[in-house]
């Protein structure tokens, strides 16, 4: 069986949690800073940092109702004031101080509190805190990856606005953690991150505490290694909250003093041979040291109860049987004196007089310590139910409120979801809407444009045809007018003809005549012959309305029989002349004329009583 002190030596550093008093050299006492918050004139927005403070002092020195009351005066203070993040400070000592007296019912409420008050701070240093204060509940749950998995919440935070106070206490958190799991490596990391926080924030109490932890981080090496340099260490980290005592008076509490030196005393006793007088009398000093130091400070009897032990077993080592007999019972009768029972110190003690009475042969009394060994084991047993029941019924409300929680943000995301779909239907519909609008709206518009490109069509179709009938007409008219033209040259070139015909002949005429008669009278001649000439102007006026098919269709009528004589007189009938002018114009008789009209009529087929005159003009029409 393991002895006494390496027990209690075990007992007490695991019992090193919680808040400590920041910067608690510049603490008043209790009663000084009670007065000060109590003064009338007092600025109420500085109580809640003061009532924090006391209550921390009141809960590192045990008195757990006074810590208790002035916690909840500061949270309420603060939350009247709308200080959010002195409130979250407040409810996370709360938690601290429900821990330590073992109140577990509304522990998780509490804690639920100062997260909710943080988030409403929206301040990185109050949800670090608050996160500090989830570390605690999961503590007291014995659940170790919730306590890792707020911690690095805590220190994510941290990132933000740096605070070595709480940040000293996140890494203390962890280094327990790993220290239990027996991670060496995160062992150190983790105590050596807590003292360079602590060394920052200048609280001596949180730093001697880190000390320690660090002293617990190097006696894992020396197991590990058996090297005595790391042993040294131990002893080192150890010796610090001591110094730290006494450098600073006032600002490292009694206990944390008495635990360093009960510490040390262990460490000779465990590591150091018996028979070493130095190490001996070190450990018996620093054993005498922590019990003169908490002699009269309250609840602080476990501690007494410890160095009394360490004496003890040095006692017993020498074989002063005696001597182990008085330190022994002393702790017993220190222990019965405590207001709260500390059953796993007091068995300890009581299975060590019982071990003792056997070993002197006084077996009476050894049965009666085993009998209250056994008493104390059923009342630690009892207790410890008890406790466990309020553990079971807190991690099953807790368990029961992150399923809530859980559901309620599965729900939430569902629902989120649920709108995110109705909103992507919402938009997907008014897209659709916008796009119909839009296609129905181009749609008109283009049948509009549509209709419009017809009308133009239309119009440019019907404007082209327009066009094209005006061109058409323009070139029929320029092909009528060609026509005419050439018909009217056609009907010059013949009138032209005709009268140089007239006048060759007319000179022919002449001709003979002087040939045969020279008293001609020349006169009377050209007298007539402008007779003609006016005859003939008209006659030419008339040949240029002639039909250009004239000649064509009257040869076709005649079978190709006519003279140009006969087409000749056929001309000046059609023309409406006489005779006597178609005589004059031919230069012959007028009965000549007759008999070429008789004759064309019988090459035309007509018969005796068919007007020539008459034929040639509708055949002309």
């Amino acid at each position: 069986m393991k002895s006494l002190p390496y027990l209690l030596f075990i007992c007490l550093c695991s019992c090193i949690s919680g808040l400590s008093s920041h910067l608690w050299a510049q603490q008043p006492l209790p009663d000084s800073l009670q007065a000060v918050v109590n003064a009338p004139g007092s600025d109420k927005k500085n109580k809640p940092a003061l009532l924090h403070q006391l209550a921390e002092i009141y809960r590192i020195n045990k008195n757990y109702a006074g810590a208790l009351t002035a916690a909840r005066q500061s949270a309420t203070i603060a939350l009247q004031c709308k200080n959010y993040p002195e409130a979250s400070k407040a409810y996370t000592l709360l938690v601290a101080i429900k821990a330590n007296m073992q109140q577990y019912a509304d522990l998780k409420q509490t804690s639920d509190s100062a997260l909710s008050i943080a988030q409403q701070a929206n301040d990185p240093i109050a949800r670090a805190y608050a996160y500090y204060s989830r570390i605690l509940l999961y503590k007291t749950l014995e659940n170790p990856t919730d306590m890792v998995k707020y911690g690095q919440l805590g220190l994510k935070q941290l990132e933000k606005t740096n605070d070595p106070f709480i940040a000293a206490k996140i890494y203390y958190q962890l280094y327990v953690v790993h220290s239990d799991w027996n991670n060496e490596e995160k062992v150190y990391t983790y105590a050596q991150a807590a003292t360079e926080n602590a060394r920052q924030a200048n609280d001596y109490n949180l730093l001697s505490n880190c000390y320690t932890a660090l002293s617990v981080a190097h006696e894992y090496k020396y197991n590990a290694t058996k090297n005595k340099l790391e042993l040294d260490s131990v002893l080192f980290y150890l010796n610090k909250p001591v110094m730290l005592y006494r450098q600073y008076p006032g600002s490292v509490s009694p206990n944390t003093y008495a635990i360093a030196c009960i510490n040390i005393a262990n460490s000779y006793l465990k590591y150091f041979p018996a028979d070493n007088p130095t190490t001996k009398a070190q450990a018996i000093n620093y054993a005498t040291l922590a019990r003169s130091a908490v002699r009269n400070v309250d609840n602080s009897e476990e501690i007494e109860a410890s160095s009394l032990g360490i004496l003890s077993e040095y006692a017993k080592r020498e074989g002063d049987l005696t001597q182990t007999e008085s330190h022994l019972l002393a702790a017993y009768y220190v222990m019965k004196t405590a207001a709260t029972p500390y059953y796993y110190t007091m068995i300890n003690v009581v299975q060590a007089l019982s071990d003792l009475y056997e070993q002197k042969g006084d077996y009476k009394r050894a049965l009666a310590f085993q009998k209250e060994a056994t008493l104390y084991n059923n009342k630690n047993f009892n207790q410890q139910k008890a406790l466990n029941t309020q553990k079971l019924e807190m991690q099953y409300e807790t368990e029961k409120k992150n399923n809530e929680m859980q559901l309620l943000k599965e729900r939430e995301k569902s629902r989120t979801r649920q709108n995110y779909l109705y909103a992507c239907i919402a938009l997907a519909s008014a897209i659709g809407l916008v796009f119909m609008f839009r296609s129905y709206h181009f749609r008109l518009r283009y049948s509009l444009q549509r209709e419009k490109q017809l009308q133009l069509e239309n119009k440019d179709t019907e404007m082209q045809v327009k066009l094209e009938k005006e061109e058409h007409a323009r070139l029929k008219a320029e092909h009528q007018l060609l026509s005419t033209q050439q018909e009217q040259l056609k009907k010059e070139a013949m009138a032209n003809i005709l009268q140089l015909e007239h006048k060759h002949q007319m000179l022919l005429n002449i001709k003979d005549k002087l040939t045969e008669d020279n008293s001609i009278n020349m006169q009377k001649i050209v007298k007539e012959e402008m007779v003609i000439d006016s005859d003939f102007e008209l006659a030419k006026v008339q040949i240029q309305q002639i039909h250009p098919d004239f000649f064509h269709l009257i040869n076709e009528k005649a079978q190709r029989k006519l003279t140009l004589l006969d087409l000749k007189l056929c001309t000046y009938l059609y023309l409406k002349m006489d005779t006597r002018q178609i005589a004059q114009l031919m230069n012959i008789e007028t009965k000549s004329v007759r008999m070429s009209r008789y004759r064309i009529k019988q090459k035309l087929g007509l018969d005796k009583e068919d007007d020539l005159h008459a034929f040639l003009q509708g055949l002309g029409n």
